[in-house]
């Protein structure tokens, strides 16, 4: 394997030699960085023997497989609900592909292998690969039109499956050396790249990722017609005067994919959060490839306004249930959040492209956000059970959060349960990055890797009990003594900055400092765009150690976001907090958090396997048995991190506290008669 590995690396590089441009800092592949750690470890391993297996197994059972069965013999009838079912397989092979290098297993190889076999026995011979045509193209999915390509704009989803088929092929091949995926995955293209742009036909794709496979490919191939239908397919956006440019309606209008005026012209955050993170990811890519300074600018804009005015404190994005959309500057309502997993995925892949870029240690501080807190709230511990959207409140008594209540192993619309199962085992690619003499630490995770420095190879080892604890140990070991820069990041919340903006802001500055030794000396570090950067000739066993201070932070929202006014958050390292009902007597929305509150911080092994817990004595609301009183009485409160809530069963949940009771809103549309604080 290590073999296949280096010749794939080297082919690489060879297709790239070409390129005029690229990301200035280039990403460490996943396959060289060895997790060894307590936190993230124990998930990869639970998605491999979990989530992997139950995706496949749920592909098999609600006919997804039978899909491309039936597309192979043309007879049948499409049996699932959505034409892009199609693309749970393909994550799910991307997941597992990722997955067998860090656990060699060769009956998942097999079964991948069979499953790849029956995807190419249901490609047409000219490349296209679509089952809800294939199988009876007289009679399509509802959703696909009459003729290839149709409806792509809006419903069909095509560029969207190709999309995904080429991102598993991509992953399949770097992590096995295998080209039976990758063979199907080109011809696709070469039928995507023979039919679309300039002279050809013209379209903006409903539903974005087409464009990071295309590029992908690219990349392996060195072929540029990807890598120009990529940057075509971005374009066409804001082009076609099929829509009603007058209508604030983001179906009518052409914002719900982002197709309401050119990309170059977009400076904010609109519709649907997944299309538009994944086309702000594909933008990022040719922008960085072509050098295109107008996509750069263009996609600057949109991430500060989604950084300053349209996201969670928990990372999540994507408030609007009607069309799993964005909302208006400001608009974060905490019982109706939205929050899909799909966009918390979708905003790790924007963000660090968004670090390749431009080498800011602020966009890795909203990666490690969204991906300890919104991103692993959607998987429970079991690996097996998922949320599709995210809440931030929930109530007993009167809940507006009409989505899921509680963890579901399946939906049937699954993407958040594939996605996660690709995301998931694909994170020791985002611990580090390489710019010429320059290493870039930005996730702190116990693990191994090898880089190569300058053509010298390099041991970086890390040991930490991140994120329950701040001391951080590196050990660099490069095979001979050689000089260059390691810059290991500072994150904002350890340098008071809640946010990389005024949306979210810390109550009162800490006193506690970042101190940094090597080799056991204190040393005085500059810190440039949050890397704090230490130049010098290393040798085998060098130690750099950094401690970054773990107090319970209160974060309060911008008084612009009204649903958060009066109320404040709790934050400990990278980790946002919310309050159980489990923990706090059935109930969690009735807590006072005033400015006086003191916390206690300790780690419990036996709880939720393994948290750190937060506890503090505060007013607690009462309604008394007759129900026609209130009062407050003090109560120990417990909060656990709020990836981990929804484990346990259903329960109260809350992410933002009241300081104190300002008013008072009788609730009379339940039976109870409940009292809802404001």
């Amino acid at each position: 394997m290590k073999k296949t590995l280096l010749s794939l690396s080297l082919l690489t590089s060879l297709a790239l030699c070409g390129q005029q441009s690229d990301y200035p800092i280039r990403a460490v592949n996943f396959t060289s960085v060895k997790f060894t750690d307590n936190f993230w470890l124990p998930r990869l391993r639970s998605n491999h023997t979990g989530t992997i297996a139950a995706s496949f197994e749920r592909c098999e059972s609600t006919g997804r497989v039978k899909n491309f069965e039936m597309a192979a013999t043309r007879q049948g009838a499409f049996c699932t609900k959505f034409p892009f079912d199609d693309t749970d397989i393909y994550k799910t092979i991307e997941g597992a592909s990722y997955s067998l290098s860090l656990f060699p297993d060769k009956k998942l190889e097999a079964y991948i292998d069979s499953l790849i076999v029956k995807v190419g026995k249901a490609q047409e011979p000219d490349g296209y690969l679509y089952t809800a045509r294939t199988i009876d193209p007289q009679h399509p999915h509802s959703w696909a039109g009459k003729e290839r390509w149709q409806r792509e704009r809006e419903l069909s989803h095509e560029l969207y499956n190709a999309g995904h088929l080429y991102e598993a092929a991509a992953a399949h091949y770097y992590a096995t050396g295998k080209k039976n995926l990758l063979n199907i995955a080109l011809k696709n293209a070469d039928l995507v790249c023979s039919v679309f742009g300039p002279g050809k036909q013209h379209v903006a794709p409903g539903h974005e990722i087409v464009e990071m496979g295309l590029v992908k490919l690219y990349r392996i191939t060195g072929k540029k017609e990807y890598l120009e239908s990529a940057k075509d397919f971005i374009e066409e956006r804001g082009h076609y005067n099929g829509y009603d440019a007058k209508s604030k309606d983001p179906w009518k209008n052409g914002a719900y994919w982002q197709d309401h005026q050119p990309v170059a012209d977009q400076a904010e955050a609109i519709g649907h959060a997944v299309r538009a993170a994944y086309l702000y990811s594909g933008m990022a890519d040719v922008a960085a490839l072509t050098g295109d300074q107008k996509l750069l600018q263009s996609v600057d804009k949109i991430w500060e306004n989604a950084v300053s005015k349209k996201m969670y404190v928990q990372g999540g994005i994507g408030a609007v249930p009607s069309g799993e959309r964005f909302g208006d500057n400001y608009e974060l309502p905490n019982a109706t959040a939205y929050n899909e997993t799909c966009a918390a995925i979708a905003n790790v892949y924007w963000n660090y492209r968004m670090f390749l870029l431009h080498g800011d240690a602020k966009y890795m501080d909203i990666l490690e956000k969204s991906l300890y807190n919104a991103l692993i709230s959607g998987v429970g511990l079991d690996g097996k059970s998922f949320f599709y959207s995210n809440a931030m409140q929930v109530k007993n008594s009167f809940t507006h959060h009409a989505l899921e209540p509680a963890r579901a192993g399946w939906f049937e619309c699954s993407c958040c349960p594939t996605n996660v199962s690709r995301l998931l085992p694909s994170i020791p690619g985002y611990v580090y990055g390489q710019k010429e003499g320059e290493v870039y630490v930005n996730l702190f995770v116990n693990s191994t890797a090898t880089v190569a420095v300058r053509n010298k190879p390099v041991i970086l080892q890390q040991q930490n009990n991140y994120p329950w604890d701040g001391n951080l140990k590196f050990t660099v070991s490069p095979k001979s003594a050689s000089a260059f820069t390691l810059r290991i990041r500072i994150p904002g919340w350890a340098q008071n900055q809640a946010m990389p903006s005024d949306l979210y802001t810390f109550a009162g500055n800490s006193q506690e400092k970042v101190r940094i030794k090597v080799n056991g000396q204190p040393v005085d570090v500059v810190t440039e765009k949050g890397y704090a950067g230490i130049s010098r000739t290393w040798k085998k066993g060098d130690v750099v150690e950094v401690y970054l201070p773990m107090e319970v932070r209160r974060v309060v929202a911008n008084e612009k976001v009204k649903d958060d006014a009066g109320k404040v958050a709790l934050q400990r390292g990278p980790l946002v907090y919310c309050a159980e009902g489990v923990d706090n007597g059935g109930k969690a929305t009735n807590i006072l958090l005033p400015a006086t509150a003191s916390f206690t911080a300790a780690y419990q092994p036996g709880l939720l396997n393994g948290v750190t817990v937060l506890k503090t004595e505060v007013p607690v609301i009462n309604i008394e048995q007759n129900g026609a009183s209130i009062s407050t009485v003090r109560k120990t409160v417990t909060a656990i991190p709020y990836y981990a809530w929804a484990n346990r069963g259903r329960s109260e949940m809350t992410v933002w506290f009241p300081e104190a009771v300002k008013d008072v809103d009788l609730v009379t549309t339940n039976p109870e008669g409940k009292i809802e604080l404001k």
